[in-house]
Formats: C-alpha cells, structure tokens, sequence
C-alpha cells in the first residue's frame, strides 16, 4: 500500500507561519489561486518510482534532455530499473539509483536503450518553452528563473539556457566523458543546491513528491556515499510512467503556472516576509528557494 504523498514545496509553504491581513503569506495566496493558474503534470512526463518506502514521482524535462528522456522510455518500457536499487546516499550532496554491476561483465542489459549519449547540458534554442525570469542576483547565472516550469539558467550572449542543480532535481550519471550517460543511472540533490553542477550534467527533470523518502534514506559509508554492503541498498520494485497505469493507480497531480499573478506574488511573499517571526525581510530570494509549489487537484 502506497502511503499518501504530501508534496514537499506545497507542504513547506502550508507549514509557514501565518502573515498579516495586509501581507498575504504564500500559503493564503495559494489557496485563493484560480483553478486556471495550475496545470496537471503529464502522465507522459510523470516517472513513478515505487520503493517499499513508497512512491517517489519524477516529473521530466523533454524540452531539455529529449534525447536522454527518449532513451529512458526505452529502459521503463524493458523494465531496467525494477529490482534495481539506491546505490549511494551522500550526505548533503545525491542520493543515486541504477545497476551496481554496471561497469561489470554481469551488468543487466540495456536492451533496445543506448548505452551512452551526446550530453545535453544546455539548449539553445527555447522557441516554445515557456520562459519567466525573476529579477533576483545569481552567482552561476547571468539570467535565472523558470523554463517550463523548472529553474533554469540563462546567458542572453550565447543564447544557452539549461536546468539548475537545485534540492529535488534529478540528473544523469556519468563518468569523465561527457557522453558516458544514458539515463541507466540518475541521481537526485538531497542537500544544499551544488550549482557547480550546473552546465556539466545533463538534467532530465525533478521529483516532485517523495523527497523525503529519498532525502531520508541512510546515508552510505563507502567514498562519495556508496553503500558498502548489497544489504544496505534500498531495492527498487518498479519504475513505470504514470500513463501505463489506470487511472485508479495514479496520483493525480497539479504544478503552479509559472507565468501567472499566482506565482510572481507566491514568489514576492517568500523574497520579502512580513510575518511576525521575521524582523527583516531578505529582499531577494535564490532561485533554488522560490520552489514550484505543486498540489493534487481541488
């Protein structure tokens, strides 16, 4: 039985203390949104992965890594990732998932996938692509804020733009070459936001639910987080898109339009608190901490 999902950026805005009448907090300007301000998560896009912990939902990028997500139908349609694990839970930085003997001779196969990619680590045509900027400072980016609804970077010389490395969103693994991944093994960021990532690692996309199962798994004691031991691995049941199963297996989900009044006043309320527990307002907000507030549906 799968337990009942709370997204953790809705969650964290509910939790919030509340503001004045005259400062509207994030989370009462959320609950008084127009149902049109939302969108429900395509369950084309939509990865679930189950664990006996529960469920953890991946909403995709394809506008960014469409080569890598391609591939990665072809892995969820072979059934690649069930009975798979969780390899490596390092603290404050990924937990990672895929095959632990893929670099040996019992690897499992890849069937109809690739076994590596041209990386994808920026675009540079957004034609399409639904763009809103926030004005804040940023230290890896000239331009920051949200393409399709994930945080994004952006350099108007080259005309380059490419998904951040903020908590929650999930990327291919590698090694050195920059087209050694294909999406076999994807790592998610548990911790504080390593933007240094950013540009150098395909991103395919973020988990919009079950953080907390991922963020709270034990951490690994081998190099960079790996568990030492088979037996400290979280198994990993199945990994299906949501489109594959009915509908009554399905947890409908619904993502804040980034292009709305909703999300540029959500945004201000969390850059400028006027609750009573905050005695100076920041002035400003990191792009990794404006978060893309996500609900099941009303």
């Amino acid at each position: 039985m799968l337990r009942k999902i709370v997204p953790i950026v809705l969650a964290a805005l509910i939790a919030a203390p509340a503001a004045t009448a005259q400062a509207p907090s994030a989370a009462q300007i959320l609950a008084a949104s127009p149902k049109s301000d939302w969108r429900e998560l395509n369950p084309m896009n939509t990865l679930y992965m189950d664990l006996d912990r529960g469920r953890v939902i991946i909403e995709l990028a394809p506008s960014f890594a469409p080569r890598h997500v391609d591939n990665l139908r072809r892995l969820v349609s072979d059934r690649y990732f069930d009975g798979l694990a969780i390899l490596r839970s390092q603290d404050n930085y990924v937990v990672q998932w895929g095959d632990p003997n893929d670099e040996e001779p019992t690897a499992r196969p890849l069937g109809g996938a690739a076994s590596k990619l041209a990386p994808e680590f920026t675009r540079r045509d957004i034609t399409g692509v639904v763009w809103t900027p926030i004005p804040d400072r940023d230290a890896y980016a000239r331009q920051v804020g949200f393409a399709d609804g994930f945080p994004a970077g952006r350099d108007p010389d080259s005309g380059e733009t490419w998904l951040l490395h903020c908590y929650g969103m999930v990327a291919v693994a590698r090694g050195n070459p920059a087209d050694s991944g294909s999406g076999s093994q994807l790592y998610a960021i548990n911790g504080h936001a390593p933007r240094h990532l950013d540009r150098n690692m395909t991103v395919v996309g973020r988990v919009v639910a079950g953080m907390d199962i991922l963020a709270s798994l034990p951490r690994g004691t081998g190099n960079l987080g790996f568990y030492s031991l088979p037996e400290q691995r979280t198994p990993i049941n199945r990994v299906r898109f949501a489109a594959e199963l009915p509908e009554n297996q399905r947890i409908p989900m619904e993502a804040l339009r980034t292009n709305t009044d909703t999300f540029a006043r959500v945004t201000e309320a969390r850059r400028n608190r006027k609750d009573d527990f905050f005695h100076v307002s920041a002035g400003g907000i990191d792009v990794c901490n404006v978060g893309l507030p996500i609900r099941e549906p009303r």
